[in-house]
């Protein structure tokens, strides 16, 4: 009625029924894991883009601050008494100067905005730290 079972099949049998589980748990942590990426990814992605936008209406800004003094300053060297050249020269760099910080309020306001909603995106997909990049936002430009 019983059969001889070689030491060999039941050492077999023992590992499988140790192996398998495991080897689900581990399936299933490193499926987890690629969840975990893909969605601190696509928060990345968007921040991202965020920022890019940010830059480019900074640097629109700012570039269009140079031009504004430059006709500003133009328009005052056109004077003749040195008088109304002073005048114009002094309000050509305050407007300049107004507009650069402008310019830069923005671009920090939209620069914390982006990594603040990012930070929020990358907790709600439960990834360790080890997974997201927010350590270097402070690599960021200044915008000064």
């Amino acid at each position: 009625m019983f059969r001889k079972i070689s030491v060999f099949s039941v050492l077999f049998l023992f590992l499988s029924l140790i192996a398998v589980p495991a080897l689900a748990q581990t399936t299933n942590a490193v499926s987890a894991t690629a969840t975990k990426i893909a969605c601190v990814g696509a928060a990345v992605a968007t921040r991202e883009a965020a920022l890019d936008a940010a830059v480019a209406t900074h640097l629109s800004s700012e570039q269009n601050a140079y031009t504004v003094r430059a006709t500003e300053l133009a328009g005052a060297y056109s004077n003749a008494t040195a008088k109304t050249l002073q005048v114009g020269v002094k309000t050509s760099w305050a407007d300049f100067n107004k507009s650069v910080k402008t310019a830069a309020t923005v671009w920090r306001t939209s620069r914390n905005a982006a990594w603040s909603a990012f930070r929020t995106a990358a907790k709600s997909c439960k990834a360790t730290s080890a997974i997201t990049d927010s350590a270097h936002s402070g690599s960021e430009i200044s915008g000064q």
